[in-house]
């Protein structure tokens, strides 16, 4: 008997995927739509009984209500390496395992975050805003740096932050980096400096954020950490939106202590990033409203680009993404633990 599993937040992208791959032990229903409080109203009952495992993406909300409503889950599968959207304390109460996907946009966010990098020092936006949109005015206005003369601050070096620090030295930059655990090889292999946090944000030109959102180190980009930095300094985020203060942000950068920045990433992406989903969450969130306002007014500016959380989306990373993910529900239906997160 197949296996019953329903694929949430199912995009246009994954679709050649799932035509290009058969599995014909599994019994796949797939939903456009994010799985969430609201949502499991609208699965029948047959669905909610007799499904063993759930595929989500960061968009759903695996909650406890949403955990409790399936009789005989076994297996949420999160097609991301963070697992914030989903109640693990209400899994692990059901005995439901979680399978997460590991380094899967390493190389993908990091050439992303260097073409931010480049876009923002040689303000090729605003550039390029000048032409569509018939401006009249000097070019003068487009002069951008040497990004071989400036210094790279990276903020976490796991697969992603370790990337962008070979990227930039392949680029001529100075490379400082700043982790808890130091890897060795950036050091010996790369002329890549460690240093503390306030050194590193002191001295960079651009500082490029790549470390995991925990809970403890929300906004931990904010007043403080800005006004260290150099008045002619970039910021880039293409981690995770809680840990940078987007009033902060948007206050420096209003008040000149900041060159730029690049955001892939903020938080209440679902109001946002997705035009749809802000009539739902009018009166439910004011806090995320507020941060919509702002993160309209920094989209607006010249010296800040922000884009909808895509630094991953490449073809490559999302098969990658898909591959894991069914050889995880398989190691897991099998007892293995190879891919289980929680």
């Amino acid at each position: 008997m197949a296996i019953k599993i329903l694929v949430f937040d199912y995009r246009e992208s994954e679709r050649n995927f799932f035509g290009s791959n058969k599995f014909e032990q599994f019994d796949i229903t797939f939903y456009n739509e994010s799985l969430n409080d609201d949502f499991i109203k609208n699965i029948p009952r047959e669905q909610l009984e007799n499904t063993y495992a759930i595929s989500v993406f960061i968009d759903s909300d695996v909650t406890k209500n949403v955990i409790n409503a399936f009789k005989n889950l076994r297996i949420i599968s999160t097609r991301s390496t963070g697992v914030d959207h989903i109640d693990l304390k209400a899994a692990a109460a059901k005995n439901i395992a979680v399978i997460n996907v590991e380094g899967y946009g390493s190389k993908a966010v990091a050439q992303f975050t260097i073409g931010l990098m480049i876009s923002l020092v040689r303000r090729i936006v605003p550039a390029s805003k000048y032409i569509t949109q018939n401006e009249h005015g000097s070019c003068s206005n487009f002069l951008g740096r040497d990004i071989a003369n400036l210094t790279l601050g990276v903020v976490g070096t796991g697969s992603i932050g370790a990337a962008v620090c070979t990227l930039g030295c392949a680029f001529g930059m100075n490379v400082m980096a700043y982790d808890l655990t130091e890897k060795k090889e950036l050091s010996s292999n790369y002329d890549i400096k460690y240093v503390d946090l306030n050194t590193l944000l002191k001295n960079s030109d651009i500082v490029s954020l790549h470390i995991p959102y925990t809970g403890n180190n929300f906004h931990m980009f904010s007043e403080g950490q800005f006004d260290m930095m150099k008045n002619s300094a970039y910021i880039i985020n293409t981690s995770r939106g809680e840990i940078l203060d987007t009033f902060a942000l948007y206050k420096a950068l209003t008040g000149h202590k900041l060159a730029g920045a690049a955001l892939d990433v903020v938080i209440c992406e679902q109001i946002s990033f997705r035009c749809s989903q802000f009539s739902k969450q009018l009166n439910k969130d004011i806090i995320c409203l507020e941060e919509a306002k702002i993160v309209k007014e920094l989209a607006g500016m010249d010296n800040v680009i922000i884009t909808p959380h895509i630094a991953y989306e490449t073809q490559d990373a999302i098969d990658y993404i898909l591959e894991v993910s069914f050889k995880g529900i398989l190691d897991c239906i099998k007892g293995g633990n190879e891919y289980r997160t929680y």
